[in-house]
């Protein structure tokens, strides 16, 4: 198994198990590569706040499980050890909203992330930047991960 095909494994046996991306933020898990992960959610009448905009935390958390897709893309169990969302435009109902998540750096136990959330239109609404702690043990038991 390569370092693509494995990547694909991680994100596909992740997303079976993870229900609140899946089922309670409807997202999609388009592509998981090494270091890199690509995620969907149309923004929903339940997902507005008092403003009639996507609740910030939402975006966040799409941003934030793109971010667990391309961190633990290598099949070693990542954590985030932090990370900071800057948004710059408003998601509004009926967005698409893609995050693309890219590895900066991995070295060692710790990488960084940057995830970019845009519209449907290529509009950028957030930029949002991990940093992960790699702990004990694989995504995908019995498999070896590879570093970068």
């Amino acid at each position: 198994m390569d370092a693509k095909q494995l990547a694909q494994a991680v994100g596909e046996s992740m997303f079976a198990a993870d229900s609140a991306s899946r089922d309670f933020m409807q997202m999609e898990l388009l592509a998981c590569e090494p270091g890199r992960a690509l995620m969907r959610m149309t923004v929903r009448e339940a997902m507005l706040n008092g403003h009639k905009i996507c609740h910030g935390g939402l975006i966040f958390t799409l941003a934030d499980s793109t971010f667990a897709f391309a961190c633990n893309s290598h099949n070693k169990v990542a954590v985030a050890a932090g990370c900071s969302i800057e948004f710059l435009k408003p998601g509004q109902l009926g967005d698409v909203l893609t995050c693309e998540g890219v590895e900066q750096t991995l070295q060692g136990r710790h990488g960084i992330y940057d995830m970019k959330v845009s519209n449907q239109r290529g509009e950028v609404i957030a930029m949002f930047r991990g940093k992960s702690a790699q702990i004990a043990g694989s995504v995908i038991p019995g498999i070896s991960g590879t570093l970068a």
